[in-house]
């Protein structure tokens, strides 16, 4: 009887195929993730001593940065002109003939912008307008 074993090759790992698999999953997240590009301002909104007031679920807001720069439901409008503004308004309202709408003015926003984002909603029609503030410190 011969006891003797005969040397078998070398085990070797193979990471071919797990790389491959790995590659697969990295293109597989790369392609399913969706990236939003989302517009954050910052509005320092003047300061009132009034009740705040319960906003509807369907209404239209106006904000609008210190440098008179306008945002549609926090979407910003391509450039300051009233039509281009009253375009973003209509889209914005879905049909509806008049939506309550919310201005949302930083302090330091120009009056000049105030004015024609006042125009334009006057120009469609829209005439429950609201003015946001923050409460005054007591």
């Amino acid at each position: 009887m011969n006891l003797r074993r005969t040397p078998k090759e070398a085990l070797e790992l193979n990471l071919i195929p797990l790389i491959d698999i790995v590659f697969m999953l990295l293109i597989f997240f790369i392609v399913t993730t969706t990236f939003n590009r989302e517009t954050e301002m910052s509005v320092d909104l003047p300061v009132a001593n009034a009740d705040p007031l319960v906003a509807e679920d369907e209404v239209v807001e106006i904000s609008i940065n210190a440098e008179g720069r306008f945002y549609i439901n926090r979407q910003e409008v391509i450039d300051t002109d009233i039509n281009t503004l009253k375009g973003a308004l209509e889209k914005a309202a879905t049909g509806r003939k008049d939506p309550p709408l919310i201005i949302s003015a930083d302090g330091k926003t120009p009056h000049q912008s105030v004015i024609t984002a006042m125009d334009a909603a006057r120009q469609l029609g829209f005439v429950h307008l609201t003015f946001a503030t923050r409460l005054a410190p007591e």
